[in-house]
């Protein structure tokens, strides 16, 4: 079992390009204060969340998302994880609770600030949210072009990535002739583009084989060494018992935590 806190195995480990490459995702230049970088990049605090007039499906939520950290979700179908991970993204406000992302509430947050704070999350969605009509490479660079950055500045960034994950031969595929594994894989790649200070990945390796999830938990690792906070939502438990890390395990609309 490999510590969230060491390098990752030798089994995959990253190349030299790579290893600079998401030192530069990664290293971005924050200007945080002293008080917030003591801070934890995400603050639950009693949060509660229905869905219309239904019953809670989330209650009582208290945790923290410390700077560096490594973590699983996990618990049985239905239990909430995507739901959780929908608060964490921003994506969702909760029903009651407090919300701190970045030493700020996020219910005082003006709405269009909200996809500037966001940048700083990057998410792996279950259902990859792919563009049909663009290229592996479009896809995975898209968050770079969105932001008005210029194609030389990140084209070799974004090759050696595709490659790394196995995707080099694929780069000019469309989505809907690329496999399921294929999907996950680029839309990991393209999560890590904006320079997320927290990664969520939603089931991550539910769609490659055994040896591409290794490949991919490598680098989640590697990724959270380099300082970015990390937090996978999984049922693989094939996948958490390689990791010494954070469980945080959801049941009943409830969140236990074992560190």
């Amino acid at each position: 079992m490999v510590n969230a806190s060491q390098r990752s195995p030798s089994n995959g480990r990253l190349s030299g390009k790579i290893y600079r490459l998401l030192t530069v995702l990664v290293n971005k230049s924050r200007g945080e204060t002293k008080n917030r970088l003591s801070c934890p990049l995400i603050h639950f605090e009693n949060v509660g969340l229905r869905y219309g007039m239904g019953p809670e499906i989330l209650r009582d939520l208290t945790f923290d998302i410390p700077k560096k950290s490594f973590q699983f979700l996990t618990g049985p179908s239905g239990a909430g994880k995507t739901s959780l991970l929908r608060l964490l993204f921003m994506s969702l406000q909760p029903t009651r609770g407090l919300i701190r992302m970045f030493g700020r509430d996020i219910s005082e947050i003006p709405r269009p600030e909200l996809p500037l704070l966001r940048r700083r999350v990057g998410i792996v969605f279950q259902d990859f949210r792919l563009l049909d009509h663009l290229t592996t490479y479009e896809n995975v660079a898209l968050p770079l072009r969105v932001r008005g950055k210029d194609e030389s500045s990140y084209k070799t960034d974004v090759l050696e990535l595709l490659k790394w994950v196995g995707l080099g031969e694929r780069i000019n595929v469309l989505p809907p002739v690329l496999s399921g594994g294929e999907k996950q894989r680029a839309a990991i790649a393209r999560a890590l583009m904006d320079r997320p200070e927290v990664l969520l990945a939603d089931e991550p390796t539910g769609n490659v084989d055994p040896p591409m999830a290794k490949r991919l938990l490598n680098l989640f690792l590697e990724l959270n060494r380099l300082g970015t906070a990390v937090v996978i939502a999984t049922h693989d438990l094939a996948l958490m018992e390689q990791v010494e890390a954070r469980r945080m395990i959801l049941s009943g609309g409830h969140l236990d935590i074992y560190d």
